[in-house]
């Protein structure tokens, strides 16, 4: 059952399913991704996958359903909006909050069976104190801080939060778990890390306490650690078709690439000649050399697409790529094709990922900017719309 009142619904504007601009999401890639995961961990080792800020700006419940039909064990988010949203849309696989939760939000995590990070014997104690109130019993899994240093009682201090968890009524443990820091980056610390969290969970092995979901590696880890999978593993980014190793670590998994799942298109809204010395956008940033074709598309950072990329960019038009130039606007780019450049108003253009045949690697505009996919990814404006195709 949903407290509704807990969960205020705003009016917004829906995402016009036409709109020349679209993040285009392949299906098959998800599928193909998740395949990579399994032969990766075995097949006796759970997958849960991560689906928090929609899906990597992919979105929640399509992304959800998809790694669900793939072999998928669990869902993971970071907060409960999330998991009351897949519960609304009629996903009832078990879900894991994996971030803080503040004890007001204790009743519509039970009330809708939604499994609950605990952080410390406080958060444990009013778990079991709301659960007893609704005469349920609280599903949690105890969160220990290996070297992360965001939530979670430290490895060194963890049997007394463990026991005492565990002798509080009302409440399950279903698992226990910890968060790398440093996995695509740092070998050594990773395997620190782990065998911090190995020496927590041979303590409970050793008091028979230890519960079935154990786990640990993130999508770094199920690539290069294979001793942190445990008995459950919590792909992210890789589920979305990239390796946090970098775009050149390159490899096959089992004959099998991982493919990014999203394409971000849109179409040409206007073309004119400009002659030379005109400046373009805001503060004329970019000041044209000589005579040349100027074609303007109609997203912007508004969509996600970053300012940063401001005279950096680059699309592809009938198979040419051609730069970004001027200020990136809140709504419209343009692109400069040249004295004899070809594009007509309703062209197809790609700004990252793939269109016939061609390919913008999301991983370069990441690095010309200084960011990573993940918060490209992210940013994706909620205006949108999502295509999914096969």
């Amino acid at each position: 059952m949903i407290n509704e009142k807990n969960f205020c619904m705003t009016n917004s504007i829906e995402t016009y399913q036409n709109r020349p601009t679209r993040a285009e999401i392949s299906l098959g890639r998800f599928r193909n991704n998740v395949e990579i995961v399994r032969f990766l961990v075995g097949g006796n080792v759970k997958i849960m996958a991560m689906v928090k800020s929609n899906a990597y700006g992919h979105g929640i419940k399509a992304a959800s359903e998809e790694f669900l039909k793939a072999g998928a064990h669990y869902l993971g988010v970071a907060y409960l909006e999330e998991a009351v949203y897949l519960r609304r849309c009629g996903i009832m696989a078990p879900i894991l909050v994996c971030g803080a939760i503040n004890t007001d939000q204790i009743e519509d995590f039970i009330n809708n069976d939604i499994e609950i990070t605990s952080s410390s014997i406080d958060k444990s104690s009013a778990i079991s104190a709301v659960a007893k109130r609704l005469g349920k019993t609280a599903s949690v899994h105890i969160k220990i801080d290996t070297g992360m240093e965001r939530i979670g009682v430290h490895w060194y201090n963890a049997e007394k939060f463990i026991g005492s968890t565990l002798d509080l009524p009302n409440v399950k443990v279903k698992g226990i778990f910890s968060h790398l820091a440093k996995a695509e980056a740092d070998q050594a610390y990773t395997e620190n890390q782990i065998a911090r969290f190995d020496k927590v969970a041979d303590y409970m092995e050793r008091k028979n306490i230890l519960p079935g979901l154990v786990h640990l590696a993130n999508s770094a880890a199920i690539i290069g650690s294979p001793r942190s999978h445990f008995t459950m593993v919590r792909p992210g980014i890789m589920l979305y078709g990239y390796n946090p190793h970098g775009l050149h670590a390159g490899g096959e998994f089992g004959g099998r690439k991982l493919l990014p799942a999203m394409s971000l298109k849109t179409k040409v809204s206007y073309f004119k000649v400009c002659p030379a010395g005109t400046g373009i956008s805001y503060n004329h940033t970019y000041v044209t050399g000589n005579q040349t074709r100027i074609i303007t598309l109609p997203l912007g950072y508004g969509d996600g697409y970053s300012r940063l990329l401001s005279n950096k960019g680059a699309v592809i038009v009938r198979g040419r790529r051609y730069p970004v130039v001027g200020a990136v606007c809140m709504d419209q780019i343009m692109a400069d094709i040249g004295a004899d450049g070809t594009a007509y108003n309703g062209d197809d253009v790609l700004l990252f990922g793939e269109m016939d045949g061609h390919t913008i690697p999301l991983e370069l505009l990441c690095e010309k900017i200084g960011t990573i996919t993940y918060e490209f990814l992210c940013t994706i404006g909620s205006r949108v719309p999502r295509v999914y195709v096969e």
